[in-house]
């Protein structure tokens, strides 16, 4: 990343915070042991404190208790051993699921997996800004229904999903409930201890902790069969050497998030999402004004192609990141602007701006203006302008 690059790509990736590397760097170069028993030399013993230490800490973050939080390699792994290990572990007890239609795409193709399994899947329709009715997730419920998955906030327009009423449907009807909170956790307060939720994902790389590092919740008394084989680590749900210095990574960046940083990010999104619609033209905001993540602007700029506003952008020296079907390998648009009602045209135009603690107020002013002339530019030359 170029050091002039205005990055605004934040929910995608961030960068890593320097204080999160230097807390990371003991476990690279001094203390590489792996975690082993109290029985064991004594560099596998600092290496297993250290271990014990980042999830008492995530944990507390989370308000849940230690021993009910395993360490992934990342949101997906964390989905995929949520809805897979649930689903397989109850299915004894029915073989119906309900998730939504606007998923992040680990629990989607979780549920497509299961679907060939055999599992019956239900994908819940939302409203024009991406809200899920707590009243349709009512009456989705059925007698064999073992899990429902949805998630806190949207990957791509930021709504904010009411998970308090949500997760106590599932808790009246007796159903496992899972919620993805990639991108909620650190960003919008929630306590696990204060909530009816059995399984939450999250993740360290978009709150400026390390790659290849995540997370997942599971309550206590929530069974869930693992879904690699190998060695006794994770309680038995996730096998493998455990990532050391990416737990401790995680856990720092965890703490380093202040209600200030979130209050600064809610303000530069504000700013934007209020300036773009008074200062280019035939613009939508795709989600909610309000009940939306702090750092997350989508918005759609009629007759123009997103990627080219993306590519545009990137010659300017800004990242951002597009819903049209030419960034997708699927060459399929949107599912989620297709979700909450819009057509190909209104998918294919949107952009996502997503803030992150090393983004400045000016980035804003500098975005709209460049937005602005690529915008008007582009519309120049759309065979779509007039239409």
């Amino acid at each position: 990343m170029g050091e002039d690059t205005v990055y605004l790509d934040n929910s995608t990736s961030t960068r890593m915070d320097e204080r999160v590397l230097e807390a990371m760097k003991p476990y690279f170069l001094e203390n590489y042991a792996v975690a082993t028993s109290e029985f064991a030399y004594s560099d596998g013993i600092k290496a297993k404190e250290a271990l014990d230490e980042a999830r008492k800490s995530l944990a507390s973050s989370l308000g849940c208790e230690a021993e009910e939080f395993i360490f992934t390699s990342g949101g997906t792994e964390s989905s995929n051993l949520a809805v897979k290990g649930a689903a397989r572990a109850n299915s004894d007890e029915g073989n119906h699921i309900v998730t939504t239609e606007v998923e992040d795409f680990p629990v989607l193709n979780s549920m497509e997996a299961l679907e060939k399994d055999g599992f019956d899947v239900t994908y819940l329709e939302v409203d024009d800004e991406g809200f899920v009715d707590p009243t349709d997730l009512e009456n989705s419920i059925k007698d064999d229904t073992i899990l429902v998955s949805i998630q806190h906030a949207n990957q791509e327009i930021g709504t904010l999903q009411n998970i308090e009423a949500l997760s106590e449907v599932c808790e009246e009807e007796d159903v496992i409930f899972h919620t993805d909170a990639t991108h909620t956790f650190g960003r919008v307060p929630f306590n696990l201890g204060d909530l009816p939720v059995n399984l939450a994902t999250v993740s360290a790389h978009t709150i400026h902790g390390p790659k290849g590092i995540g997370g997942l919740y599971v309550e206590e008394g929530t069974q869930i069969e693992k879904q690699m084989d190998g060695g006794f680590q994770e309680k038995g749900l996730r096998a493998g050497v455990e990532n050391i210095p990416g737990a401790v990574g995680f856990a720092k960046a965890a703490d380093l998030i202040t209600e200030e940083e979130n209050e600064e990010i809610k303000d530069m999104r504000d700013e934007l999402i209020d300036r773009l619609m008074s200062e280019v033209s035939d613009t939508t905001l795709n989600g909610p004004r309000e009940d939306r993540i702090p750092q997350n602007a989508n918005v759609t700029f009629h007759r123009v192609e997103g990627e080219s506003i993306t590519l545009h952008l990137d010659m300017r020296g800004f990242a951002v990141s597009t819903g049209s079907a030419c960034f997708s390998r699927s060459l399929e648009a949107s599912h989620v602007i297709t979700g909450i009602g819009g057509d190909h045209e209104r998918a294919h135009g949107s952009v996502r701006f997503t803030f992150g603690r090393f983004n400045e107020s000016e980035d804003v002013d500098l975005i709209v203006e460049a937005i602005s002339e690529v915008v008007n530019e582009l519309r120049d030359i759309s065979p779509l302008e007039g239409d």
